[in-house]
């Protein structure tokens, strides 16, 4: 089975359905328009790191259902090892393209957490829903697809459960059960990489309880599948993306709302319809891997932000070893969250389905820092390019290129090593990274911090911890609890 291309995935996405929207207008195809061909562009370079001989290790992998070769993000994850090449292609991703790309990451997971859970439901329910995931997963595996996951709903009222919304289309949810299939209606909101995907992986948004029945749901839609519709969202740099030249780089990322109108999902594309005592636990087994990974994620791109930072010193006429100190603290803070995640999935066990969850309190730790330490890699970052780097503060591509005063601007804006040219291209890389759509992701892409430090606080045994105090002090009474 050979592994498909650049040129067959673009192909692919150039062949769907328009039914992608951005500031009210359909876009055509999303390889070329301005607004997500960026997006695309990045999820695309997988595709050529595949085939890349320095790089196809980690971008490829053998199935575990037919021993071919496959790409690694349609794989299931079956051991600690596996997991961990999951976060080596996050973090080589980011070094690639300097963004997110969802598409190869979150339906990935998805799967996975769904691999362990329709076991569950099969075994206690007598349903069918492993051997239909088992079937889409060989499917996708042969196919080369790229799938985006999605989790999180529009919400509504955020005090209420969806039950009580006054809305129910502010959560997903079963409208209507057939002989063949479920209709689903709904909202799903800011869902990453969905304009570079070809199908996108649904999972409940909570745990959910006997009222939240409807909300329970799981499936696979196509992209373009009729009656979903897809609204892109604006982002901090929207506008820039209309540019050109160096003022922007080749690579990016969208965030996305998945508007559900009856839209009818097959019976083989259904793999929990009701069951809402086991949405808890594909919460539980996506976020273990998805948040061990994902301190990878922002080690990669502050691999990038260290490097930027760099060429900006040089480029200012600086000697990069005058900010050492400051580069050394970039680096703990990217190793930071590399190594708590990789501790997560060393300490994770073997579900007794066959994949790999990470240690939950490991991995929600390393959450909480993903929340935090990028902010500081990216003030850093700024602190060592000057003042140039803060938005603004640059002239742009058609301003450097004009020809009244271009030449001009260009030969008075030369700072060190290298061209102005050069210049602005490191100047708007460093900006992007620290000020423009690279910030958004860090604080919740994969959850709530808040979420995670619950996580945190339920998951450590504190009166466990007073135990081995108390013993070591060789206290002979016990120190109770005030009721003040």
């Amino acid at each position: 089975m050979a592994i498909r291309t650049r040129k067959n995935y673009l192909q692919s996405l150039s062949a769907r359905r328009p039914n992608i929207y951005k500031f009210g207008k359909l876009i055509d195809d999303v390889t070329t328009h301005p607004a997500t061909r960026r997006t695309v562009e990045s999820h695309a370079r997988s595709f050529d790191a595949a085939h890349d001989r320095a790089l196809s290790d980690i971008f490829t992998t053998t199935s575990s259902f037919t021993d071919k070769k496959i790409l690694r993000f349609n794989s299931l994850m079956r051991n600690q090892e596996d997991v961990i090449a999951n976060a080596r292609l996050k973090r080589a991703m980011y070094r690639l393209t300097g963004t997110c790309t969802g598409g190869l990451c979150v339906g990935w997971n998805s799967q996975n957490a769904l691999w362990n859970v329709t076991e569950e439901v099969d075994l206690e329910c007598g349903t069918s829903y492993h051997v239909r995931l088992e079937k889409w997963i060989k499917r996708a595996e042969k196919k080369g697809l790229v799938v985006a996951g999605a989790l999180t709903d529009a919400k509504g009222d955020r005090s209420l459960k969806p039950s009580k919304q006054p809305n129910r289309n502010s959560h997903v949810f079963i409208r209507e059960i057939r002989k063949d299939g479920i209709v689903v209606a709904g909202v799903k909101a800011m869902i990453c990489g969905a304009a570079a995907s070809e199908e996108i992986f649904i999972l409940p948004g909570s745990a959910y309880g006997e009222e939240e029945r409807d909300f329970a749901v799981s499936f696979v839609v196509p992209r373009d599948a009729p009656g979903l519709t897809i609204v892109e969202a604006r982002r901090p740099s929207d506008g820039r993306e209309f540019e050109k030249g160096f003022d922007i780089p080749e690579t990016g990322i969208t965030q996305a709302y998945l508007i559900f109108r009856d839209v009818f999902i097959p019976q083989d594309r259904i793999f929990l319809c009701g069951e809402y005592q086991y949405t808890g636990n594909i919460i539980k087994y996506f976020t273990a891997n998805y948040r061990a990974c994902i301190g990878a994620c922002v080690a990669g791109q502050g691999d990038v932000m260290i490097g930027a930072a760099i060429l900006m010193a040089r480029a200012n006429g600086l000697n990069a070893k005058v900010f050492a100190g400051r580069i050394t603290d970039m680096i703990v803070n990217n190793e930071t969250t590399f190594g708590l995640g990789i501790g997560a999935m060393a300490l994770g066990i073997r579900h007794k389905a066959g994949v790999w969850v990470s240690n939950s309190l490991l991995a929600h730790t390393n959450k909480v820092h993903v929340a935090t330490l990028p902010y500081i890699t990216k003030r850093i970052c700024q602190e060592i390019g000057g003042g140039a780097v803060e938005t603004g503060c640059f002239p742009a591509y058609d301003d450097l290129t004009s020809p009244d005063y271009g030449e001009f601007l260009q030969e008075t804006l030369r700072g060190g090593s290298g061209s102005a040219e050069s210049r602005a291209r490191i100047v708007r890389l460093a900006e992007w990274l620290t000020l423009g759509a690279g910030v958004p992701g860090c604080m919740h892409g994969g959850g709530s911090p808040d979420g995670a430090r619950l996580v945190v606080k339920n998951e450590t045994p504190l009166e466990e911890y007073v135990r081995y105090a108390s013993q070591i002090a060789g206290l002979s009474e016990e120190i109770t609890e005030s009721n003040k």
